[in-house]
């Protein structure tokens, strides 16, 4: 049986951070493809890394806006090439997980990403999707496998014929997700598949020293706020300011609209060639050294 892959470009947005660029690492192990889109100044130092086959180029650099710029790009490139949706990654994911009876367990990323495809694209108004963060879901613990209409972070499908865009330069995600909601389409963040990253604010390189200095964290949750009043609140989260929205997703209860022609009860099983092993792949020495060394900067500031 060949391997399973994604059918939509993968990209993966990075900056600062060819060393440290955990995303491409994983996803060079896992053997899935995919498009790393770095700033011009960095490129010869990014094709060292990972080859200059899976480098994009941006035609611009330093433009102080965060990663929204290249966000944009990125769905630009995806619409011309002639693709319904395209993937857009951090670049600071170091693997992905599949939930099994109530546990995370590490598995392929090329299976994982096709599983959320195959699922998205039974629906009509699936605006995107994506995974959700392994630290949300622990062990022992009974959750479904997606949720409805809520945020999506880090890791996302988009429907490439949306009329929204990234836009600002704080919290984009959420505002983008809100802007799909609001216009009556649905998000879907899945359970079942898990993104394992490092936590923000503790990898050098990325948008930690043009957004999240000084005063960063407050700035970005007041903008969303005023963006959104009524539905962004600004509160305290893992000890530093927070935008806050919480019950107001509740609000938005599209409920998801099949495709003509598709019978969820027939449809046949797929494991996309994934099995159980008693012991998870053991990860690359290199990569979890580096994970290593980002979270021990963490604990020592």
């Amino acid at each position: 049986m060949s391997r399973v892959l994604p059918r939509y470009p993968v990209y993966i947005i990075s900056k600062g951070r060819y060393e440290r660029c955990l995303t491409a690492r994983f996803m060079t192990e896992d053997k899935t493809p995919f498009r790393l889109v770095v700033e011009p100044q960095e490129a010869e130092l990014y094709a060292k890394e990972f080859g200059i086959k899976n480098l994009y180029v941006l035609p611009f650099s330093n433009l102080g806006l965060g990663g929204i710029p290249a966000r944009n790009w990125v769905w630009e490139h995806a619409k011309a090439e002639g693709h319904e949706r395209h993937w857009i990654l951090d670049d600071n994911i170091y693997q992905i997980e599949r939930r099994y009876k109530g546990r995370r367990i590490r598995c392929d990323s090329g299976p994982a990403f096709a599983a959320c495809e195959d699922f998205t694209d039974r629906y009509e108004n699936i605006a995107i999707s994506g995974m959700n963060y392994h630290m949300f879901l622990p062990n022992g613990s009974k959750y479904p496998p997606f949720y409805l209409n809520n945020h999506v972070y880090s890791c996302l499908l988009i429907k490439n014929d949306l009329p929204n865009r990234w836009r600002g330069r704080y919290n984009e995600d959420t505002d983008l997700c809100l802007q799909v909601l609001a216009d009556g389409l649905c998000t879907i963040l899945f359970n079942a598949f898990l993104i394992d990253k490092v936590a923000t604010m503790t990898m050098k390189g990325g948008n930690a020293a043009e957004l999240y200095k000084g005063d960063g964290r407050l700035k970005m949750a007041r903008s969303l706020e005023r963006v959104w009043p009524g539905v962004v609140t600004v509160g305290r989260r893992f000890q530093r300011p927070q935008h806050v929205i919480k019950d107001a997703w509740r609000k938005f209860d599209t409920q998801l609209k099949l495709k003509p022609g598709i019978d969820l009860d027939n449809l046949p099983r797929n494991e996309y060639g994934l099995s159980l092993n008693a012991v998870a792949p053991v990860k690359n020495e290199a990569l979890k050294a580096l994970v290593q060394e980002s979270q021990k900067e963490k604990e020592s500031k």
